[in-house]
């Protein structure tokens, strides 16, 4: 697989219950232990972590298949995979 091209984790979402104000780091690589967020598995790869911040506490749904136009949360493309 090319370093320009994340690996599925998971061909559904990953919901998360987050908190107004923490910020979190979206794993964008896929090869992360910790989906959805990033241990640094990308180094030495094109991919870097994108920077979440909750605006509110509740659960959200962050992409698992890494091929959402509404990065780092689902949009259903998973569905077309």
């Amino acid at each position: 697989m090319s370093d320009d091209t994340p690996i599925i984790a998971q061909k559904s979402p990953f919901p998360v219950e987050v908190t107004e104000g923490k910020t979190y780091f979206w794993c964008s690589c896929g090869r992360s232990q910790k989906q959805p967020f990033c241990d640094g598995s990308h180094k030495d790869t094109g991919f870097q972590p994108q920077k979440w911040t909750a605006e509110k506490d509740g659960t959200v749904f962050f992409c698992g298949c890494k091929a959402s136009q509404r990065k780092p949360l689902c949009d259903g493309s998973h569905n077309g995979l």
